[in-house]
């Protein structure tokens, strides 16, 4: 509102300087038209009515004709008339003293011709020669005051045109740069709004991603419009609720995963003593119930043993023990464990390791990742498939790469494929058996070695999971 009312004040102050302006330019237009002009009319009516009474003056005092006598004071008197409207419109002082010389100059003509037509009329004796040379005179310079008075009115109307061509160039310049700044701040005025609107928006969609991905602290503080402080507050007071609610979901995975960890450990060894036959003769069929409950037995502690592992991840609790360790080795041994597997499903294990450093490492957090990879290569490699496993040196670390030949991601799926409880269904298979944690924790494990995991995968292609720890 602000910006745009000093908008609509530079406008306002534009049309009312313009206003200002072109009252100007008429009034000059004006003065120019009804003054000026008028009196270069009368100047030329003065010359006229002047040059009529030395014609017939001339006339009167060869030939002593009342007619012409009479002509002369008809001009005398228009002269008079126009001399007066002269000095109504007389617009300087230095106009109006030469209009009044000019008056004298014109009675002084005036009282001469008087003289010698009384003169004429009496027959009375007189020097015709000294009237004659007095009255040149004197027309010369009533003729010479005339001039005068016209060049100082056209001086009059130049000055007053070029006065107004500076007023025009002025409110030009004026008004082009009132609209150029105007247009400046204007554009300003609508980055600093627009600016002041997105980047709020845009740090609320970061934070949103934020939270998206189990970040919630800490709480924005968007200095901004109230409109965008009021959505801030609401969104801290969402991103604080759900925290909460997150925090209730970890503590409650926790307790339930150590309060069932102890009853499932005594399932399993009394159902080994009994297969063991500790409890008695045991029959086929028994055995076979009893297999099952083991097997089961055992998926529920390494589901309970995942939950706690990601609470404590998640929680930041998860203890570390750190030291230099070849990755090589690792995934050797890693490669080792899952053979029999790898054998039963006819799969082939590949291996392309480079010479690399060791690198800082959790060597049991490090197997814990290289397990699940590989394991979930094998999972979705069909029989008579391949795996391969390569260790390279990369850019600022080493880094370990699992290369399946299975179906692959489909591309809305591998942008969630390291969410806890997301597993990727793929079209004319059945649904892989796991509890969907295992790249959620791989994920944490190699993000507090300060390294990073992707997956590259195209359908019907395969999937290739690498994952990079620095030097």
């Amino acid at each position: 509102m602000m910006g745009y009312l000093l908008l609509l004040a530079l406008v306002m102050g534009v049309s009312l300087y313009s206003i200002s302006k072109l009252g100007r330019v008429r009034d000059v237009t004006h003065s120019v038209i009804l003054e000026d002009n008028a009196l270069l009319d009368l100047n030329k009516s003065l010359a006229g009515s002047f040059l009529a009474e030395m014609q017939n003056e001339n006339k009167f005092i060869t030939l002593r004709d009342q007619a012409f006598y009479d002509g002369f004071l008809k001009a005398w008197r228009d002269f008079d008339k126009y001399l007066a409207q002269a000095k109504a419109l007389a617009n300087s002082q230095e106009l109006a003293a030469l209009i009044e010389r000019i008056g004298t100059l014109h009675i002084g003509y005036q009282t001469l011709f008087d003289d010698e037509a009384a003169f004429r009329r009496t027959g009375t004796p007189y020097t015709a020669s000294r009237y004659r040379m007095m009255k040149a005179n004197t027309a010369s310079a009533v003729t010479e005051a005339l001039q005068t008075m016209h060049a100082l009115v056209q001086k009059t109307i130049i000055g007053k045109v070029m006065r107004l061509n500076e007023a025009v160039v002025q409110a030009g310049n004026f008004t082009m740069t009132v609209t150029a700044s105007s247009l400046v701040l204007g554009i300003l005025i609508s980055f600093l709004i627009t600016r002041s609107i997105t980047v709020p928006l845009d740090r609320i969609a970061k934070k949103t991603a934020e939270i998206g991905s189990g970040v919630y602290g800490p709480d924005l503080d968007l200095r901004s419009l109230s409109e965008i402080n009021a959505l801030a507050r609401a969104f801290n007071l969402m991103s604080a609720k759900l925290q909460n609610v997150d925090k209730m979901k970890s503590d409650f995975y926790s307790l339930m995963s150590h309060e069932l960890r102890t009853p499932l450990t005594s399932i399993k060894e009394g159902t080994n003593l009994f297969l063991e036959g500790h409890g008695g003769p045991v029959t086929e069929k028994q055995k076979w119930l009893l297999t099952i409950v083991a097997e089961e037995s055992n998926r529920l502690i390494q589901l309970v043993n995942s939950l706690m592992d990601l609470s404590k991840l998640e929680a930041g609790m998860m203890a570390y023990n750190f030291t230099k360790a070849e990755l090589p080795s690792l995934v050797t041994t890693a490669a080792g464990e899952v053979l029999p597997l790898a054998e039963a499903k006819k799969i082939r294990i590949g291996m392309d390791i480079d010479d690399v450093p060791p690198v800082t490492l959790d060597t049991e957090r490090v197997l814990q990742v290289l397990r699940n990879l590989i394991g979930n290569a094998l999972k979705f490699t069909p029989a008579g498939g391949e795996v391969s496993i390569s260790v390279r040196r990369r850019e600022g670390g080493v880094g370990v790469s699992v290369t399946d030949t299975g179906q692959g991601i489909p591309k809305e799926h591998q942008a969630v494929i390291f969410d806890k409880y997301r597993q990727a269904t793929l079209a004319g298979t059945k649904k892989i058996p796991g509890t969907g944690l295992g790249l959620a924790i791989a994920k944490h494990i190699i993000q507090d070695h300060g390294g990073v995991v992707w997956v590259e995968s195209e359908e019907g292609r395969g999937s290739t999971f690498t994952f990079v720890l620095p030097f």
